[in-house]
């Protein structure tokens, strides 16, 4: 647990939530829930919406650390940890470049591939150039049934089942709205699971494994964050061996995108003749925090509450690059 004096040392914080991403619903509620969470434990947190006011009264707020509850574009994907790395103000969450490319599908693919690690089958497409017989032609590289992605999307927006070769065109045009490529997947049918990862460097650790049972295996945008029907066992039924092989390949695809502070893995566990084999799907390196959201949950089974959770994520708030204490606005000047 966080003590007073590292509370107090956390000075004026903001929440950063809302801001004008596909996910800005979702990104409200996560903070709506962190806020609140750290004002329990007597955090002098102040929520501000990027979607909303500039980075220029992010500035005149002057607070001394923020913790980032924003999804998608804008807030997940480096752009706003670039301006906060300028702003010389300590943010949640990995850092410019691991955002960045963590927001990219296709490039997070081609890094783990890199590293060796495992991720299904896939195929990259123009939105706008690939042809129809280009497209009918991906079935037959990946199989059927496969799925098709918006690779710069989260919580399951711009994303298609492909069952046959009709259904092609209708999930390569719902894709195509999101994004200036589709990311083309191999189908792994199994069981979906995910790993949250908390902490930096070595001191980096996996929580607990959660399996996800959606209805009909469809954890769509509204299953994932507005019905009960979809049920989370965690710890997932799954023996020791295998928990800790997944929780081991979280932290390396976790470390092989650059991380740092926390984040959650999602794989695909497909079981053949007894063989479980575990598929990286994608990394969230702003992980929802609402009542429905799988970090809090993993922590949960830990012993560990949301409050506490929160002020343990801002505790780890860095930059990649500490600002240099001989710089000042004047120096340049001649």
């Amino acid at each position: 647990m966080i003590s007073q004096d590292q509370i107090k040392a956390f000075g004026k914080v903001g929440v950063l939530y809302g801001g004008r991403s596909a996910e800005r619903e979702v990104s409200n509620m996560s903070g709506a829930g962190v806020l609140q969470a750290l004002r329990s434990r007597g955090v002098d947190a102040h929520p501000f919406d990027p979607g909303q006011r500039t980075l220029g009264e992010l500035q005149a707020q002057k607070f001394d650390r923020v913790f980032i509850a924003l999804h998608g574009r804008y807030g997940e994907d480096g752009t706003l940890q670039g301006a906060l790395e300028q702003m010389g103000l300590p943010y949640t969450g990995p850092g410019v470049m691991a955002s960045s490319i963590a927001m990219d599908k296709v490039m997070t693919k081609r890094i783990w591939l890199a590293h060796g690690l495992p991720t299904p089958r896939f195929a990259v497409l123009d939105a706008k150039g690939t042809t129809r017989e280009q497209l009918r032609a991906v079935p037959d590289e990946l199989g059927l049934p496969l799925m098709l992605k918006a690779p710069h999307e989260g919580s399951t927006i711009g994303i298609a089942r492909v069952n046959g070769y009709s259904d092609v065109q209708a999930g390569f045009d719902l894709c195509a709205k999101y994004d200036d490529v589709v990311l083309a997947e191999e189908f792994i049918r199994g069981r979906e699971l995910t790993v949250p990862v908390l902490g930096s460097g070595r001191a980096a650790r996996a929580l607990p494994v959660i399996e996800i049972r959606a209805p009909e295996g469809n954890y769509d945008y509204q299953n994932k964050y507005f019905t009960d029907d979809t049920k989370y066992l965690c710890p997932a039924p799954i023996d020791e061996q295998l928990t800790q092989r997944l929780q081991e390949l979280a932290v390396q695809a976790f470390h092989a995108v650059g991380c740092r502070g926390w984040s959650r893995v999602d794989f695909m566990l497909r079981e053949t003749d007894g063989q479980a084999e575990p598929y990286l799907l994608e990394i969230n390196t702003s992980p929802g925090m609402t009542g429905h959201s799988l970090v809090p949950m993993a922590a949960k089974a830990l012993g560990m509450s949301y409050e506490d959770l929160c002020c343990e994520i801002l505790q780890l708030a860095a930059l990649d690059m500490t600002p240099s204490s001989n710089w000042t606005p004047q120096a340049d000047q001649s």
